[in-house]
């Protein structure tokens, strides 16, 4: 008599201690990212820790103690950062993490290839329903993409997970072990708060925004901020690697439908969810969101099936040429490529798409401005100038594509903030930019 998938299930399940034991020195370990991040378990890895000897650990931006990035667990854990955070920064430019620069797009290319090799897989999921099936719940991402390559795959069965759609279903038969979990999910911190001069910063980028436009918004102030501008918007869409609490305010309003899309119309379709519990809740059995692979939401060809997609990315600096950095202070990794380009190529290759670069004229409470004559010293370049199309500061909005370097400068150096402008026009003429 075949084994009944109940039977399977019981036959799986364990404590997280037993379950971690299947990992092995040597091992690259895929740890489902973001607020899916199964606290449980890489706690328990975490532990066994003295007892490895070079475990890579592979993910983006997660949000847990992240206890393998520790000075003391260099040697028995090294973390391969796809995008660096907060807990995981001060690893990756100490030399015990290594950082990843890479389009988000290629990531499951990588996975599938066996390029990028997946041992095991920590994973976060729903209790499975009748069928036996699971859902990844908050994220798809490159999850789906490593179970199937991992030899052994772990995962933790949390009800408090949301069940959302798309390609999020995991059989139980694709688990080798369970381990029941009952926990509240990691949230963004400071989800859909943002600055009275970031919200102005909003309201430029949302004079770009016409109705029924598709939007793509990354992580942050500026993202909360653009979406808290488009209230008296309609029939607005979603395709994006990622969503936060936002979203939750404009779908609840009526706002975002996707009435319009070109592309799996009247869905809003993302990779994963950054946000807050507000958030999970209005996903659970909502069939509005549909998630994906990342190799496929960031694929700018598939972006670019969305007319008037709209494309909101920040950065961290950006030079009188239009080069972009987003993912370093000089030589200091801070961030990833993350979506930036997947989304900013995709968007200008769409019928009616607009790219958006947006961020604030200066930093440091207003001690440095983010214009600037050149990037500093050993600073990556994210976006390439010719890549570049609009770019929004809270003074105003600059369009580079198709325009000459001395046109960039002119049209940067007017959303520069003021108290900068003078030095900035000073650099510009012995540059001959102007």
């Amino acid at each position: 008599m075949a084994t009944s998938w109940r039977d399977d299930y019981r036959a799986k399940l364990t404590t997280a201690a037993n379950a971690v034991q299947a990992i092995r020195s040597g091992d690259n370990v895929w740890v489902h990212p973001g607020c899916g991040e199964p606290l449980t378990l890489t706690a328990a890895m975490t532990a066994r820790g003295p007892e490895f000897e070079d475990v890579k650990v592979w993910h983006w931006l997660n949000f847990g103690p992240q206890g393998y990035v520790a000075p003391e667990m260099a040697g028995h854990f090294r973390h391969m950062a796809l995008f660096t955070g907060g807990r995981t920064r001060e690893a990756v430019n100490a030399g015990r993490a290594e950082y990843i620069p890479i389009y988000l797009h290629d990531v499951g290319r990588l996975v599938e290839s066996g390029a990028y090799p997946v041992d095991v897989v920590l994973c976060h999921l729903t209790p499975p329903d009748d069928q036996g099936i699971c859902s990844l719940g908050v994220g798809v991402d490159v999850t789906r993409t490593a179970i199937p390559k991992a030899r052994v795959v772990i995962a933790q069965i949390n009800p408090q997970m949301p069940r959302t759609f798309g390609d999020t279903a995991v059989p139980v038969s694709a688990l080798t072990h369970i381990v029941e979990a009952d926990e509240p999910l990691s949230e963004m911190p400071g989800a859909g708060q943002f600055s009275e001069t970031v919200g102005t910063l909003g309201v430029h980028i949302a004079g770009l925004v016409e109705d029924g436009a598709c939007l793509q918004t990354g992580i942050g102030e500026i993202p909360d901020a653009v979406l808290a501008s488009l209230t008296g918007h309609k029939d607005l869409a979603l395709h994006t690697e990622l969503f936060g609490d936002g979203v939750v305010e404009l779908v609840t309003k009526g706002v975002i439908t996707g009435a319009r899309k070109t592309l799996h119309p009247g869905k809003a379709v993302a990779g994963f969810v950054l946000g807050s519990r507000r958030v999970f809740a209005i996903l659970d059995r909502n069939p509005l969101f549909e998630f994906y692979e990342t190799h496929y939401v960031n694929d700018p060809r598939v972006v670019a099936q969305n007319d008037n997609m709209v494309a909101i990315n920040a950065a961290i600096e950006i030079d009188l040429t239009g080069q972009v950095c987003a993912d370093s202070i000089g030589t200091s990794i801070y961030s990833g490529f993350g979506g930036q380009v997947d989304f900013i190529r995709g968007a200008a290759h769409a019928r009616g798409g607009k790219p958006i670069i947006a961020l604030t004229s200066t930093a440091k409470d207003g001690a440095l401005s983010r214009i600037v004559n050149t990037l500093r010293p050993g600073a990556g370049v994210v976006t390439n100038r010719a890549d570049v199309h609009y770019v929004v500061t809270e003074y105003g909005v600059a369009y580079l594509h198709g325009k000459s370097i001395q046109e960039r400068a002119r049209a940067l150096i007017r959303i520069a903030h003021p108290k900068f402008q003078e030095e900035l026009e000073r650099v510009a003429r012995e540059r001959h930019l102007i």
